[in-house]
């Protein structure tokens, strides 16, 4: 996993006054990192379109351009002005060296986009959206210098933005980029160094970007075990029965030794499922909500739920009912939610009578979570969308390797049986959050059929193949 910042500035600062180093030389690095980007990917002479605007963005694309000059068919765009002290003498480099400026856009086989960097907090004017616009209809490879024009310093779009294939950023990765608003204009996204390692960059941060690499599977190494062994998963079946399957058979699939399909009527669940009327005494974690409805009387759920000592997932349903969001208040026990937007907005007003909608939290999913984490530190919340937030003790971690793929309906039911059987095999509340959304997303990419395509099943199917 990766640190992530709100911002990099006092970093910035740090390498002036502690290592002695100057934004001229934080700059020659940064664009020495996109360049090594370019000459792995691209071919000696292609042609490359650098639009730099009128400040330390702008001048970062300027020592780009004199970096590559030479090798590459450079044109230096600059018609934006040039107001920084910087990117004054970045562009008298440049012209010095043989940079070709252009004072029109024409299309390249690479678009780098040096207008406006990290820190943006207005939106952009109509000049500058037209320009933006005409660069993004480009049939060109796009690349955006820190982050792309247009993302605001919090991820917002402002109004819109550069639609780059990859971003590469300097010094460390920036929270904004990871608001799921972003999320279809940054592209991939590649952090350069700024004239020192990013161990000596980076300051102390309790937010992190989650990685493949970070996936932990559940572990069957010792050959002396019996299925109680590896927990057993109590999974409540509700009025849209499929849901709780759809769980239950996830919670199966990653290595539950039981997993138990708690009922209120008969049903004809798949044969390598059981069934019960009431929760089993030697059940090990819960899950509740997917597809519950109103099934189950509110003195059963309090003697077999509420009153349980047992970790447990609340998904879906679960947030409509006050008395098991009375849950989130036991701090004993272990206890992951996991809301998409609309159901956090539901369950934030019954806790606090606060209303908060499905805008404002997409707005500032950040700081929700963390308005969440500030009431109930020792709940894990995971919060759906395009990058997950997982967060719980103030540590809040990012999963952004979700893609559309997962936009239908069922896959939060695997998501909540991936979570109860690690809770039932052991896992913490936070480690079963961030390890069962990272096989959810990473199975989903290994589906190989159509995006539209995929259903709940062939996530389920694709975990075996996790490494």
């Amino acid at each position: 996993m990766q640190k992530l910042f709100k911002s990099c500035y006092e970093m910035d600062s740090k390498c002036y006054e502690k290592y002695g180093l100057t934004e001229d030389i934080l700059m020659e690095h940064a664009a020495r990192g996109m360049a090594e980007y370019i000459k792995h990917h691209f071919k000696v002479g292609s042609s490359i379109l650098i639009v730099a605007g009128p400040g330390n963005n702008g001048a970062d694309g300027m020592v780009l351009a004199r970096q590559l000059n030479g090798l590459y068919d450079i044109r230096l765009f600059v018609n934006f002005g040039v107001h920084s002290p910087m990117a004054q003498i970045q562009l008298h480099r440049a012209q010095k060296s043989g940079v070709k400026v252009v004072t029109k856009m024409s299309e390249a086989d690479i678009i780098v986009d040096a207008i406006f960097g990290a820190g943006l907090n207005r939106e952009l004017d109509e000049g500058i959206i037209a320009y933006i616009h005409k660069m993004n209809a480009y049939n060109s490879f796009k690349i955006a210098c820190d982050v792309p024009t247009g993302v605001g310093s919090d991820g917002r779009l402002m109004p819109f933005a550069f639609e780059a294939d990859v971003t590469i950023t300097m010094g460390a990765l920036k929270e904004g980029m990871y608001l799921d608003e972003a999320k279809d204009v940054v592209g991939e996204i590649v952090c350069v160094d700024l004239g020192i390692s990013r161990e000596m960059y980076e300051d102390e941060s309790r937010t992190f970007v989650l990685e493949s690499s970070d996936l932990k599977l559940p572990s069957r190494n010792r050959k002396s075990t019996h299925k109680g062994s590896f927990g057993h998963a109590a999974v409540f079946c509700g009025e849209k029965e499929g849901a709780g399957i759809i769980a239950a058979t996830a919670a199966s699939r990653f290595g539950a030794g039981l997993t138990t399909l708690v009922v209120h009527e008969h049903i004809s669940p798949p044969p390598f499922l059981m069934h019960a009327t009431v929760v089993p005494s030697n059940a090990s974690a819960l899950a509740i909500g997917m597809g519950l409805g109103d099934h189950f009387e509110q003195e059963f759920l309090e003697k077999y739920v509420i009153n349980s000592h047992l970790p447990v997932v609340l998904d879906a349903d679960a947030f409509y009912s006050e008395e098991l969001l009375g849950i989130l208040f036991q701090k004993e026990r272990d206890v992951v939610i996991t809301p998409h937007p609309k159901e956090f907005s539901v369950m934030w007003e019954k806790l606090t009578g606060e209303r908060l909608s499905v805008e404002e939290i997409q707005q500032k999913r950040f700081d929700v979570v963390r308005r969440f984490n500030a009431r109930y530190p020792h709940v894990t919340l995971l919060l759906k969308g395009a990058n997950i937030l997982i967060m719980q003790e103030e540590r809040l971690y990012v999963n952004p390797l979700g893609s559309s793929k997962l936009s239908k309906g069922g896959s939060g039911d695997v998501l909540s049986g991936l979570i109860v059987s690690l809770l039932a095999q052991g896992y913490s509340g936070i480690e079963a959050a961030i390890h069962g959304s990272l096989a959810l997303t990473m199975a989903a990419e290994h589906y190989s059929g159509a995006s539209y395509a995929m259903l709940p099943t062939d996530i389920i199917a694709q975990l075996e193949k996790l490494e």
